[in-house]
């Protein structure tokens, strides 16, 4: 009975913490229509999220696009089927590892700054200032940095997939012999909307879910250094498996038979 006890314990504290972050995520989104609005720190919090995030998503990117181009040469060889390379590139960065490889640069780089950013200011008592001055930290803090996550992760998503395609097809025209112009070709014609659509569907929900949880830790996180520290790595964690399982759902609601 003792080891059941454990186990029911264990399953109702991940209950109760799933039910705390979403009642965070639901008073998140009510805020959004809700004023006042904070334009500079929702101006800040774009720039640091998309335009500051540009050099880690692109070399990201452009270095899996050339990897990719060569594993598929690679095993394509084998099967007489080199020239699928165009193709194989093009759906596997827009489909899936575009998506996904920005997500986590932007849970490594973002969600930790904003973890680490609020958890400081609850322990040096900036937020109950915020609230002696009338200010709602949800409305200051979480808002401007999830809904600016919202709009620049679709962007980071996008310009991760045409750098890494052009990676792929970087490597395939100067080193595996492939004609450039047949390259772009067969690209643009294996691509469809859809796929488009749901990279960027993809980028807009792991950007919430990044920024989600970097604020929701820093929110909640213990006093002194151990729980700064602790808040990071857990914003980071809970970021990142977030958004490898909404990458399931999604890839299943947008290409499920």
């Amino acid at each position: 009975m003792t080891a059941l006890a454990t186990l029911g314990r264990a399953v109702l504290g991940v209950l109760a913490a799933i039910g705390r972050v979403a009642i965070f995520a639901l008073r998140t989104i009510t805020f959004f229509v809700r004023p006042p609005f904070y334009i500079r720190e929702f101006s800040h919090a774009l720039l640091h999220i998309g335009w500051l995030s540009l050099p880690v998503v692109g070399l990201t990117a452009i270095f899996t696009g050339a990897a990719l181009a060569l594993q598929i040469y690679a095993g394509g060889a084998r099967f007489n089927a080199e020239a699928v390379v165009p193709q194989i590139v093009a759906i596997g960065m827009v489909r899936e590892l575009g998506p996904v490889l920005v997500g986590l640069m932007i849970a490594a780089r973002v969600t930790s700054s904003i973890a680490a950013e609020i958890a400081t200011m609850k322990v040096t008592e900036q937020i109950d200032a915020l609230i002696t001055l009338s200010t709602h930290p949800m409305k200051y803090l979480t808002v401007p940095r999830v809904l600016a996550a919202l709009i620049a992760v679709p962007f980071l998503v996008g310009v991760g997939d045409v750098i890494g395609i052009f990676g792929g097809y970087a490597v395939a025209t100067g080193t595996l012999g492939f004609n450039a112009a047949a390259y772009i070709k067969n690209t643009v014609d294996f691509l469809e909307p859809l796929d488009v659509v749901s990279s960027l569907t993809k980028g807009a929900v792991f950007g919430f879910f990044a920024a989600l949880m970097g604020c929701y830790y820093g929110m909640t996180s213990g006093r002194g250094a151990m729980g700064v520290g602790a808040a990071t790595k857990g914003s980071v964690e809970a970021a990142a498996v977030l958004i490898l399982a909404a990458n399931f759902v999604l890839t299943g609601v947008f290409f499920s038979l």
